[in-house]
């Protein structure tokens, strides 16, 4: 067997401190001012010498005080689920009795969101919004981004996506799941395409001193997906075509395969396909995905 020493020789290969970090992401083309949204997976970066908040450090130090940061957090595990149909009366009846209200200051970030949310959530100086849609931000903009939330169809027009697109905001992908590019789901409200699927549920909050469990309703945010012909990982079809359309091949942050590009040309790209496959499901299995086109 390997000695210890040997063991942590190895894991010591290839490790990352906060300036490589900073100089991979200068070089995908992340600039001081920027507003970014970051999708990443920690493990994909590789060892990091400090630990995960060096990503986000990472960032901050090239965007300046003059940039801003931002990620999805959402809510803990059963916060958005009653009434949605996934679950039995049972289930139902159980988390109604002892949820506690959602606190979107102390809630913990929803797990599928990857750690690094979390991390950044925790870090002096983040800020979140009002809202199980809960995005967490740092820097310039973040008091106009979390400004104001619709409470219904919180991804759509007048929410902080919408903000975040007036902005001319980026997204980068850092060796993540291109499935979970949450901006999408800002197409999905916006496109102007019948027969979406509309999802109704009730969260617990805080009113009053008292537990309320309130109504809210959104195009459909849940792997079902905003309409019946979305094919399964669309979202990720989406985001590879629209690389593949703009030859965006991206760049290696730490060991992670890593992409930038503005929200707004992913939207223009993403529109014409939804239109497309939610009038005909085989529109799927023939998109062009080098091209945005059907």
């Amino acid at each position: 067997m390997p000695s210890a020493t040997v063991q942590i020789a190895s894991t010591l290969e290839g490790m990352y401190s906060r300036d490589e970090l900073a100089n991979g992401f200068r070089q995908l083309g992340v600039s001081p001012g920027d507003t970014i949204m970051l999708h990443a997976s920690v493990r994909a970066v590789g060892v990091i010498a400090g630990g995960p908040d060096q990503i986000h450090l990472a960032l901050k130090q090239v965007l300046t005080e003059e940039g801003t940061l931002m990620m999805y957090a959402s809510c803990p595990e059963f916060c958005d689920e009653v009434g949605r149909g996934r679950l039995t009366i049972e289930q139902e009846r159980e988390i109604l009795e002892k949820l506690p209200p959602f606190d979107p200051l102390t809630a913990r970030s929803q797990r599928e969101n990857g750690t690094l949310v979390e991390f950044f959530r925790t870090y002096p100086d983040s800020r979140v919004n009002q809202h199980v849609a809960r995005f967490v931000v740092w820097g310039k903009q973040a008091p106009y981004l979390l400004s104001k939330q619709p409470w219904n169809y919180a991804f759509g027009v007048g929410s902080l996506l919408d903000r975040f697109l007036e902005l001319n905001g980026k997204i980068l992908l850092l060796g993540c799941d291109h499935d979970t590019v949450t901006f999408l789901h800002y197409a999905e409200h916006v496109a102007d395409i019948p027969g979406k699927r509309v999802a109704r549920f009730r969260v617990p909050v805080e009113e009053g001193g008292m537990r309320v469990w309130r109504d809210m309703e959104e195009f459909d945010t849940s792997d079902r997906g905003a309409h019946p012909n979305w094919p399964d990982r669309f979202f990720s079809y989406l985001v590879d075509g629209y690389l593949a359309a703009c030859n965006n091949r991206g760049a290696r942050v730490g060991n992670a395969e890593t992409h930038l590009f503005f929200a707004s040309g992913l939207l223009d790209y993403a529109l014409p396909c939804m239109r497309a496959v939610a009038a005909d499901a085989r529109a799927a299995t023939q998109l062009d995905l080098s091209s945005g086109k059907t």
